[in-house]
């Protein structure tokens, strides 16, 4: 971490409540001309800089940004390392997608030269879009997770990922068995879990690729280690949806199956939720589960539409995912493009703070993470971004024409892409520069 002490100058936005709960004027702090005090990679101060400046020490360097916007960094809940070289991939819809595409990328991972050079570009990518936490996906191989980790370890960030436990209905070369997949997942738990800023997710990919011996020890896992992180995908498709009633006739639906094996509360994101019941979504908020919502990849496999409004009546956390690879961007501010559009094809608006909420504070909570990170509140971690109004010829001159800061949010997320992002920061460091 930094040790330095330094403040950091600029028009400043934050989340302080979910818009849907307590209205959208109660939902942020703006600060105009604000100012930010970070001292050894936490917050110290946030408020005013006509407040602030009088008070900080005469040997403490101030950053005066003009023409930009800090938020907190962006929080990504759902996306797949080992795709990465695969995003953009033609013409399919989930169930032969993974087939088709998926899989044999993913076999790649065995080899930890080829996970060490992608979890480089990957965690690139992530930080050149703002994003400074993602929950992670590997692959079936620990290798995957091992190159993820230690990558992430040396930039000191807030990260979660784990090893995809998947032992029937894939190729042979992408399985493990219920008991390597324990025995695995538990040797990457000992070593990452809680160290420096990391975090470990017990990550079986979904229902149909887990027998119900290696659910049951998924739950276990979690019932060994209490705050582990569970991480999988949830009535993403119709045709998938379909499957799971097939493979699991004794159970009530898909997220029932979940719920048979314990895995289920506090630190279980599901990925989608695109087919879900009110019953699901009523036991999600009792069990304090969240889901990933995740618009480009919905549209681009043509899964359907996410129903936000319905998880915001059943008050179910939710967090914002692009699901790289079969997102299209690792932007979450083209995500949040996207995610309006989803909106409004159901006749539901996406106002520009619940939509900054979903990638930054709403991300946090779905992580069981807003006590560090998904805010500027002094106590938490130095995660956040620096957006530049003047990112391109067409964004400079529509902000000009601009009269309050939720018409500038909104232009930030509908033309906004990895250009706006100007600086992103992880405990007090710079660890992008455009």
């Amino acid at each position: 971490m930094s040790a330095t002490r330094k403040a950091y100058r600029a028009a400043i936005l934050h989340s302080i409540a979910d818009p849907a709960e307590v209205g959208v004027e109660a939902s942020y702090q703006y600060f105009e001309d604000g100012l930010m005090l970070i001292d050894n990679g936490k917050i110290s101060a946030l408020g005013h800089a006509r407040d602030l400046l009088p008070t900080l020490a005469a040997d403490i360097e101030v950053e005066h940004y003009q023409d930009a916007l800090i938020t907190p960094g962006f929080i990504d809940t759902h996306i797949h390392f080992p795709q990465t070289g695969m995003i953009g991939s033609y013409g399919e819809q989930l169930l032969d997608w993974l087939n088709t595409y998926t899989f044999p990328c993913e076999k790649q991972f065995a080899d930890k030269a080829h996970a060490d050079k992608v979890a480089k570009i990957f965690i690139e990518e992530l930080l050149r879009n703002g994003t400074t936490t993602a929950l992670v996906f590997g692959s079936v191989h620990p290798e995957s997770v091992n190159a993820f980790f230690e990558h992430a370890e040396r930039l000191d960030l807030r990260m979660i990922a784990g090893k995809v436990m998947m032992d029937r209905n894939a190729p042979d070369y992408l399985t493990d068995t219920a008991e390597s997949g324990y025995i695995q997942s538990k040797a990457l738990i000992e070593r990452w879990h809680g160290k420096g800023r990391l975090h470990y997710a017990v990550t079986p990919r979904f229902a149909p690729t887990s027998t119900p011996e290696q659910l049951t020890l998924a739950g276990q896992l979690l019932g060994e280690y209490p705050d582990l992180y569970m991480h999988t995908h949830l009535s993403e498709n119709l045709k998938e949806i379909d499957w799971v009633k097939a493979l699991f006739p004794e159970r009530k639906g898909y997220l029932d199956v979940y719920d048979h094996f314990k895995l289920l509360g506090q630190r279980s994101v599901f990925a989608h939720g695109v087919h879900l019941c009110d019953d699901e979504c009523q036991r999600l908020a009792e069990t304090g589960s969240a889901v990933a919502f995740c618009p480009t990849s919905n549209l681009f496999l043509g899964s359907g539409l996410f129903n936000l409004p319905q998880a915001e009546k059943f008050k179910v956390k939710v967090g914002l995912g692009t699901d790289v690879g079969a997102g299209t961007s690792f932007s979450l501010l083209n995500t949040l493009n996207e995610a309006y559009k989803v909106m409004q094809l159901q006749g539901a608006r996406l106002s520009p703070f619940k939509s900054l909420y979903l990638a930054t504070l709403g991300g946090a909570r779905a992580l069981s993470l807003d006590d560090r990170i998904g805010s500027l509140r002094p106590g938490n971690d130095a995660d956040f971004v620096v957006l530049d109004y003047k990112a391109t010829a067409l964004m400079d001159y529509r902000l000009q024409q601009s009269n309050s800061i939720d018409e500038t949010l909104f232009v930030l997320m509908t033309l906004g892409d990895d250009r706006t992002v100007k600086q992103t920061f992880a405990a007090g460091r710079c660890v992008h520069q455009r």
